[in-house]
């Protein structure tokens, strides 16, 4: 996939750059917003910075697609839509880079094959675990498993509240933003996309 060869070119580049420097980067935005980076409180702080960092976007060290390989193919000619609901999602939304909180619903209909149910989580985690919008993330849980798997039809659904929204700007502290993408037989039989859309739905 050209997406797999492009991300390989960015974490090359990506890997000359040493914690040291990014460490200095965040001592000079801990000098910018007005403190002082060698009071005994903030001496760690940008090394606590970037180990946070690398758990926060752990996401663009990991091939998403991977996790999906290894399938069963002895479902007893399973052939209904498979749903995890309330995947938990910890982003950060790229224009901000403010945390993204929220949960992901994902279904597929198995054509041959279906995957162990970790590996959903899986995809939805690595993908998470970048700068992303939500728009982009919901895609990319769906084309991923489209992809990889070749089912009848994928669906995803992500829920999720916004902190550049609720923590700053406007501050609406109760909003959510709700996104949907339907790949195959989720988009061309709306009987499948309403089963789907009442299933996560449900209390």
């Amino acid at each position: 996939m050209k997406l797999v060869r492009d991300k390989d070119k960015l974490q090359e580049k990506n890997n000359k750059i040493s914690d040291q420097k990014a460490e200095e980067a965040i001592r000079t935005i801990i000098q910018w917003i007005g403190e002082d980076p060698e009071r005994e409180g903030l001496k760690s702080t940008p090394k606590r910075v970037i180990r946070a960092f690398k758990e926060y976007f752990q996401g663009y060290k990991e091939y998403p697609e991977n996790y999906l390989k290894k399938t069963f193919t002895e479902v007893e000619g399973y052939d209904d839509m498979v749903i995890e609901k309330n995947i938990s999602i910890r982003s950060h939304c790229e224009h901000h880079m403010a945390p993204i909180i929220g949960v992901a619903h994902v279904a597929y209909i198995p054509s041959k094959k279906v995957v162990g149910l970790s590996k959903l989580a899986r995809v939805v985690e690595a993908f998470s675990k970048r700068l992303q919008t939500q728009e982009r993330l919901t895609m990319q849980i769906a084309k991923t498993i489209m992809h990889v798997l070749q089912p009848r039809g994928v669906a995803v659904t992500i829920d999720a509240a916004h902190q550049c929204m609720t923590n700053r700007g406007i501050k609406k502290e109760k909003t959510t933003t709700v996104t949907n993408y339907f790949l195959g037989a989720f988009k061309e039989d709306l009987s499948f996309q309403n089963r789907y859309l009442r299933y996560i739905n449900k209390d």
